[in-house]
C-alpha cells in the first residue's frame, strides 16, 4: 500500500497537527506500507502556538511540512493518483487555514484547487480517502453532493456546517472511524473529541485498520 499524505504546515494552531501526524504515520509505517508526504506551496499566516494569537509572520506551507517529514516532501503539484493507492489529510488548523479557507468563511470556505484536485481525482479512480480531526471538512465541501458519509465527533459546529455542504454526518468517539464504504472515505475524530496522544493514536490505528481491512 502506498499513500499520499497532504500537510498544510507544522504545529496544530495553523499547520499539521503533530501528534495526529505522526499517529497517522505509525499506523501506515506499522504495517509496512509506503507513505510520501506533500504539501502545497504559498504563503500562510503564523499563529503563535504559545498565545494563540497572529503575529503579522508569514511562512510557505511547503518548507514549514518538511519539518514533520524531515525534509522528505514534494510540492502537491507533483502528486499524481495513478502513484498511489490512498489519500490521506492529517487534522489541525492548516486543514481549515490553508487547505480551505473554513477557519474564515464557514459554511462559505472554498478549498485550494490543487487539494480539491488531488481529493477528486482519487475519489473518481475509487480510490480510499483518510481524514483526521478537523481535515473531514474539506472532504465536506469537496464531496459533500456526493453525500458522504464522515465524522468530526460529536455533536459541534463544524458537524452542523458539514451537513449543511451536504455531507452525512456521523458522530464518533475519539478512538472510532466512520468508515463510507460506498465512497471509499475513512474519517477518525482525533483531537475534535480526544484529551490525550494515546487516545489519538488509537483512532488513527482504527482508520488505518479499516482501511486495511477493505482493502484486502
Amino acid at each position: 500500500m502506498n499513500i499520499a499524505i497532504i500537510l498544510s504546515g507544522c504545529g496544530n494552531r495553523d499547520g499539521s497537527e503533530l501528534q495526529e501526524t505522526l499517529s497517522l504515520l505509525l499506523a501506515i509505517d506499522r504495517r509496512d506500507w509506503h507513505y510520501q508526504c506533500f504539501a502545497p506551496e504559498g504563503q500562510y499566516t503564523v499563529v503563535s502556538h504559545l498565545d494563540g494569537n497572529e503575529h503579522g509572520d508569514r511562512r510557505d506551507i511547503l518548507v514549514e511540512s518538511a519539518r514533520i517529514a524531515r525534509g522528505d516532501i514534494k510540492p502537491l503539484s507533483q502528486f499524481r493518483p495513478d502513484d498511489f493507492d490512498a489519500l490521506a489529510l492529517p487534522g489541525g488548523m492548516g486543514a481549515a487555514r490553508n487547505l480551505s479557507t473554513f477557519a474564515f468563511d464557514g459554511p462559505a470556505m472554498t478549498v485550494r484547487p490543487d487539494v480539491e484536485k488531488a481529493i477528486l481525482d482519487m475519489y473518481r479512480l475509487r480510490k480510499p480517502i483518510l481524514a483526521m480531526c478537523i481535515a473531514p471538512m474539506v472532504l465536506a465541501k469537496v464531496l459533500g453532493n456526493e453525500g458522504v458519509a464522515l465524522t468530526l465527533g460529536m455533536d459541534n459546529s463544524a458537524s452542523k456546517i458539514a451537513a449543511q455542504l451536504g455531507a452525512n454526518v456521523q458522530h464518533r468517539d475519539v478512538t472510532e472511524v466512520c468508515v463510507d464504504s460506498q465512497h471509499r472515505v475513512y474519517t477518525t475524530p482525533a483531537y475534535m473529541v480526544g484529551t490525550r496522544i494515546s487516545e489519538i493514536f488509537a483512532g488513527a490505528e482504527t482508520m488505518v485498520a479499516a482501511l486495511e481491512q477493505d482493502c484486502r
